[in-house]
């Protein structure tokens, strides 16, 4: 389970209208009958149209500055693991999003007239996904990068001898393509994996639009806080602040757990992959304390989710040098920042 949560800009300023990213998320949407549309919901409502979500998030935004942002997006990504154990990918999500929601207005450490928060205090919108592109970020893009601009090159020069610019053999610049076509280290489906391909397989995932406003557009609630919970005096009161993203990600896999009865293996816990990042050794002592067969499913998962291993080294072996693994953490470092704003 990756989650992200990101202050909405465009370019490096802050997003003073909703309507481009709520078009983003119209997407998948493109080109399918009504019955096929996957629509906006929020705790209490289903088939909310594009233009309400505008409307409702840009109208919630009272006294907040234009360098500060007006609403956060949550990505949810569920592993392939996690999603294997979903009846139904749409409403099981959607399902998890309500109960997600309520773990979220949880780790907010603040009241409201002197009560703690509930879901009835937050304005979101949430839409499930079921497709997934490759971006020019991607791994799998920058490492097929050399050869793609190879191909160009070749392209470019094929254009020239076809429009009288230069003399040489097409039959074998293409043929030089076709080369470089399958020697691209990352393929799906027989295909160089190019930006934009869509991902194989199942890649269902929640994205949360919510207004930094509380509900009743008077109070403001940022998960992008520095303060974890807190208090803080005040004009002479004691003054409650903070979000707690650790407690909120936490539960988040809790929650899913709960909800679908699903026994989440070591290796997929955030903590554990907090601890890959911070502690690599605390990290490593516990996935050898693991059970044989639990600990060959870590090191499966492991491969499958981007953090690394060495397979030279059989797992069974407490002897695996930590130094390598320190060595390894600095590849991590990116995918855990990712699960959080700050950490």
């Amino acid at each position: 389970m990756y989650i992200t949560i990101t202050a909405q800009k465009l370019g490096t300023n802050y997003s003073q209208s909703s309507a481009d990213f709520v078009g983003y998320l119209e997407k998948e949407n493109q080109g399918l009958e009504q019955q096929d549309m996957e629509h906006f919901f929020n705790q209490y409502g289903d088939e909310i149209s594009a233009e309400e979500v505008v409307k409702e998030i840009d109208g919630n935004t009272a006294k907040l500055k234009k360098k500060e942002p007006k609403f956060y997006s949550i990505t949810v990504s569920p592993s392939k693991y996690e999603l294997r154990k979903l009846q139904n990918n749409s409403q099981d999500l959607k399902t998890y999003t309500r109960e997600l929601m309520k773990d979220y207005v949880a780790s907010f450490n603040r009241e409201i007239n002197g009560r703690p928060i509930t879901i009835d205090d937050i304005k979101y919108f949430a839409k499930i996904e079921h497709q997934r592109t490759f971006k020019g970020t991607d791994k799998q893009i920058k490492e097929n990068q050399p050869f793609a601009t190879k191909i160009l090159h070749l392209k470019t020069d094929i254009r020239n001898v076809q429009e009288g610019r230069a003399e040489g053999n097409i039959r074998k610049l293409q043929k030089e393509i076709s080369r470089l076509e399958r020697l691209a280290p990352y393929q799906q489906n027989g295909k160089r994996i190019v930006q934009g391909m869509v991902k194989d397989g199942n890649q269902s995932h929640i994205h949360i639009i919510v207004s930094r406003k509380d509900a009743s557009n008077s109070v403001s609630l940022s998960p992008g806080s520095k303060h974890k919970a807190s208090e803080v005096e005040m004009h002479g009161k004691n003054v409650k602040r903070g979000f707690d993203r650790d407690k909120f990600f936490e539960k988040a896999e809790k929650t899913f757990d709960k909800t679908f009865g699903y026994k989440r293996n070591f290796a997929e816990t955030y903590k554990a992959r907090k601890d890959f990042v911070k502690n690599p050794k605390l990290y490593f002592a516990a996935l050898m304390k693991l059970p044989a067969n639990e600990r060959a499913l870590a090191f499966k998962m492991m491969t499958k989710t981007g953090l690394p291993i060495v397979p030279s080294i059989p797992v069974t072996q407490a002897q695996i040098a930590l130094r390598v693994f320190k060595r390894l953490r600095r590849g991590a470092e990116i995918a855990i920042k990712s699960s959080s704003i700050g950490i």
